[in-house]
């Protein structure tokens, strides 16, 4: 396999946006891409949009990368509509790297564009809980009802068109049981917030850029216990894209380019206790296939679509020990001018989740780290950055998982 190189990149900024339509985001980061590479579009010999729910909120079903990219430039090339839950944009991202590395092509576009802002938020919602097996949905709210019920528990499962998304129930029970096994407290994950909004405010892509206080995220409406408004990800539009290309492509360029050192797709599966979850297997077959360990690591991005899975991500990465999460956190290694800061960019927590959007935007801003291109928010003269990217659920596993290396 050949060494790929990320030329360009490109993100509109992430928030609700009733106005725009997934075409308009997914053309303006296109554009920012190339512009960015210093490629024309014409130069794209195949491209890879991903896109999540789209068929729920607007009908359309097929066909989705060729309708949002027809007027781009990007025309009678390969095109493949990538949709792995809220992995679709990293999938799309591997399946790049995988046409390139092959020696396929020279140059591949990668796109994820999403908008799931609805004039109706139940909708919304309802798109986003379809990313688990929907056989076993209605066994799956019983689980945690009877859990919720044993632990003391005051919110039941979320019903099928109620107004806040399934998933955070999913996230209040891995949350709860975290707390029982690491000593975590709800105020270390409202800590986890207000180091996203401090990251976040120095975006100026981000969806939320001002800063909260741990009495502001404790105090914020409880949506699932033990998680509260301000600990999950919002609802959101936006669009990111990357230009991959092979070494006899960068030589041809002037882009200051940053090379893939690994990137890894895995599926989740139905676990016995004490195996390795996804992210565990992903990561270590990503440290592997790059010939590094965590601790070699100089920056991370992780799937934060609540805060409390960000303190047990430390710990499958191998940032920290198990259990040692909230000891990470208290450490402040994991916030700007730390030794490993994780989500500069905000995470998902503040810079947003436009679900396809998310695993490009997370690389987005780690091209932008190894290049020294951040600002106020920029870590110290990085060389080595890491993205982990998840999807979906399938038993105790996300469905699907992404961890992507980059460096210098």
């Amino acid at each position: 396999m050949r060494d790929v190189y990320v030329a360009g990149v490109g993100m509109t900024p992430f928030g609700k946006f009733m106005h725009r339509s997934v075409r308009s985001m997914a053309e303006e980061a296109t554009a920012e891409a190339l512009r960015d590479a210093g490629f024309e579009a014409g130069s794209v010999e195949m491209a890879f949009f991903a896109h999540a729910v789209g068929g729920v909120l607007t009908g359309q079903e097929m066909i989705r990368g060729q309708v949002a990219l027809r007027h781009s430039g990007i025309l009678g090339i390969p095109l493949v509509n990538v949709e792995n839950a809220c992995a679709s944009a990293s999938s799309a991202f591997h399946l790049g790297w995988m046409a390139v590395a092959s020696g396929s092509v020279e140059v591949a576009l990668v796109v994820g564009s999403e908008k799931l802002t609805h004039p109706d938020k139940e909708m919304s919602f309802a798109a986003i809980g379809t990313a688990v097996d929907l056989a076993q949905r209605d066994e799956l709210q019983e689980q945690l009802l009877a859990r919720s019920s044993d632990e003391g528990g005051v919110d039941a499962p979320t019903p099928p068109g109620s107004a806040r998304s399934f998933f955070m129930d999913i996230y209040a029970e891995m949350a709860r049981r975290y707390m029982r096994s690491s000593g975590a407290t709800a105020r270390d994950f409202a800590q986890v917030a207000v180091k996203s909004h401090r990251h976040g405010a120095l975006n100026p892509k981000a969806q939320y850029r001002s800063e909260v206080t741990i009495e502001e995220v404790l105090g914020s409406r409880t949506v699932a216990d033990p998680l509260t408004l301000l600990m999950c990800a919002p609802i959101g539009d936006g669009a990111a894209a990357a230009v991959l290309c092979s070494r006899p492509a960068v030589q041809r360029l002037s882009a200051d380019t940053v090379r893939v050192a690994s990137t890894v797709l895995v599926s989740g599966r139905d676990r016995a206790p004490g195996e390795l979850t996804a992210v565990e297997r992903a990561s270590r077959r990503a440290y592997e296939l790059a010939g590094i360990g965590p601790e070699d690591l100089d920056v991370v991005e992780v799937h934060d679509a609540a805060a409390t899975v960000e303190l047990s991500i430390y710990e499958e990465l191998g940032l920290c020990p198990p259990g040692g999460g909230p000891k990470l956190l208290a450490s402040e290694d994991t916030g700007l001018g730390g030794r490993i800061p994780v989500n500069p960019s905000g995470g998902l927590l503040s810079r947003g989740h436009p679900i396809g959007a998310t695993g490009c935007a997370q690389l987005v801003e780690l091209v932008d780290q190894l290049r020294g291109r951040c600002g106020a928010r920029q870590v110290d003269t990085p060389r080595v950055a890491m993205a982990e990217n998840a999807g979906g659920f399938l038993g105790a596993d996300p469905a699907a998982v992404v961890i992507t290396i980059l460096t210098r």
